[in-house]
């Protein structure tokens, strides 16, 4: 019982501690967005603008230790893979541009994205097959559209 206790008391400490370090939870401006349909921004947003915007909607596990440590790697890895809130940069340079699409395209197929832990928390970033394909789709239709024609 006293070696319990005395784990608990330890944890709780430990776990206090934990809250002193923090990370900003910041939103830099947006550059440039993206530029999709309606349908496609909607998902896009639900899905995917936590970590991959400058638009992230921070919820309140974001600010307790040692889930908010985790929170800030996902979003700060995330808007440094893919930024939609810089799209314009990624569209001024058609091979940059056609990587990311490429990209998303692959990760919604296989559903790779978002992360399990983060779909287990966020319903609207679970993406129907209809979702998946809208989404495909659009990208499909981009990527053809930054192609050279050939006559």
């Amino acid at each position: 019982m006293r070696r319990a206790s005395g784990t608990l008391i330890v944890a709780g400490v430990l776990l206090g501690g934990a809250q002193c370090v923090r990370f900003a939870r910041t939103n830099p401006p947006v550059q440039g967005d993206l530029a999709a349909p309606a349908e496609v921004q909607r998902i896009l947003r639900n899905a995917c603008y936590d970590c991959h915007s400058n638009q992230t909607i921070w919820p309140w596990y974001s600010v307790v230790a040692p889930a908010s440590w985790l929170v800030h790697h996902e979003v700060d890895g995330g808007r440094r893979r893919l930024n939609f809130s810089d799209w314009a940069d990624y569209a001024s340079d058609p091979d940059t541009a056609a990587q990311k699409l490429s990209e998303i395209a692959k990760f919604v197929a296989n559903g790779d994205m978002g992360p399990w832990y983060y779909r287990l928390l966020h319903p609207k970033a679970r993406l129907t097959a209809a979702q998946r394909d809208l989404v495909i789709a659009w990208v499909n239709r981009e990527l053809a559209n930054r192609s050279p024609q050939t006559d």
